[in-house]
């Protein structure tokens, strides 16, 4: 049977995330997540996130970046190493992205491609048809009415 013993302060710190670093800093200056919520205007939604190291249920890797450095300037850290460390973390989670998914872009180009050349080409082809079906108008001049213009009459006495 063994024993577990408890981890050192400064290797749990180590195998903390990015997200319970700042919620440990963040309860050690005794500011609430309100208060960080308000002067970052980040949604506390989010920043809850944040703590919980729930980055997959955030937007996209820039806004968490974005993040992370307004919540350690809220707190008065210096935001390079939390970034550093989130990239860190980030390193050992990544996994190639599957080549399926870009096969499958050229695919669908080429099908709206097809789609805009069959427009064109009805279009093209309505035109033609219009201009060759088009009632002719010969050259024919213009009657004139048929009123008669007399000329003024000047009577002298």
């Amino acid at each position: 049977m063994s024993t577990a013993r408890p981890l050192p302060a400064t290797e749990l710190r180590l195998r903390d995330g990015v997200g319970a670093h700042l919620r440990r800093e963040r309860e050690l200056r005794a500011i609430s997540i309100e208060e960080v919520a308000q002067t970052t205007r980040i949604p506390l939604k989010t920043l809850r996130a944040v703590e919980a190291d729930d980055f997959e249920a955030l937007p996209g890797e820039v806004f968490v970046r974005g993040f992370l450095r307004a919540y350690a300037k809220a707190l008065g850290l210096d935001p390079a190493p939390i970034l550093a460390r989130y990239d860190e973390g980030r390193q050992e989670d990544e996994t190639p992205t599957p080549l399926s998914s870009v096969a499958a872009t050229p695919e669908r180009g080429r099908r709206f491609g097809i789609a805009i050349a069959v427009v064109v080409l009805l279009i093209l082809f309505t035109l033609a048809l219009s201009i060759v079906l088009r009632p002719r108008h010969r050259d024919v001049p213009v009657e004139l009415s048929s009123v008669e213009t007399t000329a003024p009459v000047t009577l002298r006495a």
